[in-house]
């Protein structure tokens, strides 16, 4: 039988590339984007798409419904993916820009997850079946400066996420952490209205910092790679062995910095794994 799969923040980068292999790979895809221009774009493409916004539970709960209904009640797999990023000091960070990025990046998607956690409860007989699957981050374990935004979202989708593993545990429902490193997408451009809305460069006591530092980054016309960047498609080949695998991995860890800062933790004190990441071991 064919199976399905919702993913969202389908737009561009990573959620695009996954509908776009999984629906190769003879996926029933559902891919859903914030704008509708967007749903009309990937419809016209030739795949099912449909708008979910994870600031909107009322589009949460409505396309998840739409999936259900397509489907027969059934669903296989969900990939919350959409996330944004607001570049930044913590003590620049107003109390709104976190609830706001909270609401994206970890408040939708865990909506979403018990949106259709009844329908794969009710799999297989009732003894459960299904894969969830979240876009975490190298982010989620290892904190960078000028990233607190991002961070504290993905730190805590990673606690959330482990939780809920462990309490369906006695499911065939699996719980899955994809935790991508510097991946050619369109996060670091799409940034800049957010840092714009929400940072006050003005009053920023490190605003020397800023304009020397990040902002160059965030503005300098035809970005250059990051070191050790991959494309999307090495998001989506771990995505396919966490859905398509007999017994997947909790975690999925892409590209070297990735894999480098998830051993070196392991190995160092938090004194020392301050010292590299700010470059100065």
């Amino acid at each position: 039988m064919t199976q399905s799969i919702l993913i969202t923040g389908c737009s561009s980068g990573i959620g695009l590339d996954a509908a776009r292999t999984l629906q190769a790979r003879g996926w029933q895809v559902f891919a859903s984007c914030r704008k509708e221009k967007d749903v009309e774009r990937l419809g016209a493409e030739g795949l099912t798409s449909l708008r979910l916004d994870h600031d909107d539970p009322a589009s949460i709960h409505a396309a998840t419904h739409a999936v259900l209904e397509a489907t027969g009640g059934t669903i296989d797999a969900v990939f919350a993916n959409g996330a944004y990023a607001i570049p930044g000091r913590v003590e620049d960070l107003p109390r709104d820009a976190l609830r706001a990025i909270f609401e994206t990046n970890l408040f939708g998607p865990f909506e979403l997850v018990n949106a259709v956690l009844p329908a794969m409860r009710a799999a297989d007989n009732g003894r459960g079946s299904g894969r969830i699957v979240l876009c975490s981050s190298v982010l989620g374990f290892a904190a960078m400066p000028w990233r607190g935004a991002y961070n504290s979202t993905k730190f805590a989708m990673e606690g959330l996420a482990d939780t809920l593993r462990l309490e369906l545990n006695d499911t065939g429902i699996e719980v899955v952490l994809i935790q991508p490193g510097p991946i050619g997408t369109n996060i670091r451009e799409n940034s800049i209205a957010h840092f714009e809305r929400w940072i006050n460069l003005s009053e920023a006591r490190e605003e020397t910092a800023y304009r020397s530092q990040l902002m160059p980054r965030l503005y300098t016309p035809g970005r250059a790679k990051d070191r050790f960047e991959l494309p999307p498609a090495a998001v989506t080949k771990e995505l396919v062995h966490a859905l398509e695998s007999k017994r997947p991995k909790a975690r999925y860890r892409i590209t070297a910095p990735t894999r480098f800062a998830a051993v070196i933790k392991r190995l160092v004190s938090t004194r020392v794994m301050d010292k590299i990441l700010l470059g100065k071991s």
